[in-house]
């Protein structure tokens, strides 16, 4: 194992605190927050992503009513869609500055990080959530600013996490073999992928995470110690 590619929802980070917290939060604030930043940059390039997914009767409804239509229905079936996790990113942007928010991460999280630097081991994170929204989480975390003890961050712009292309694309950024990656998560399909792509894979069992088959041909860890 030369480098670590970890996942964030239910490897370094509750499940809970993504649909209890974080979503609740963006669906509550988008309303008011695409109207309010309609003409930024960044939020406009997100808004032709979401309307690039509408469909039926979202494209007869004006360009606004449009996005928060097209991101409602996205939010409901947990699509993961660039234009969608870019805005929720800049919505918990705010959040995370103004202290109402504060990114969860479990208690081995911070030790292994450090471990890692330690020894000479880059560690990445790959997510379906946005770049920003990632770094935000590590910046803004319960342990403090963790985003110094990470070497990178790759999101769905690299592929979707069940495709093994993806993780060959990563490891063509990261400038690596595939081989010399080790990924974990708590998806076996996504452990799967990681695995077609060449890179080794971990499947993680947190508290609240969905139970795992005892015939998947993985290892299987409740933390991240003994990687």
């Amino acid at each position: 194992m030369r480098h670590v590619l970890l996942d964030i929802e239910g490897t370094t980070t509750s499940i809970s605190f993504v649909y209890d917290v974080l979503f609740p939060y963006a669906a509550k604030r988008l309303p008011t927050f695409i109207p309010e930043r309609w003409s930024d940059p960044a939020v406009a390039k997100a808004c032709d992503l979401v309307l690039a997914d509408a469909t039926g009767a979202e494209h007869g409804l004006e360009p606004q009513d449009a996005v928060l239509a097209v991101l409602r229905r996205q939010m409901a079936g947990d699509v993961k869609a660039s234009g969608l996790k870019t805005l929720q990113g800049l919505v918990w942007k705010e959040g995370y500055e103004s202290g109402a928010v504060k990114g969860h991460l479990y208690a081995d999280v911070q030790p292994a990080l450090e471990r890692w630097r330690a020894a000479g081991v880059p560690v990445a994170i790959y997510s379906s959530g946005s770049v920003l929204a990632q770094q935000l989480l590590f910046r803004h975390s319960m342990a403090g600013d963790l985003t110094p003890l990470l070497a990178g961050h790759y999101d769905t712009t690299s592929g979707p996490k069940r495709e093994a292309a993806s993780y060959q694309t990563i490891a063509a950024a990261w400038k690596v073999a595939p081989s010399d990656i080790l990924f974990g998560t708590d998806q076996p399909a996504e452990a799967e992928a990681a695995r077609a792509a060449g890179c080794q894979a971990v499947l993680l069992m947190r508290p609240g995470n969905a139970p795992l088959s005892p015939l998947l041909p993985f290892a299987v860890h409740s933390d991240l110690s003994v990687l």
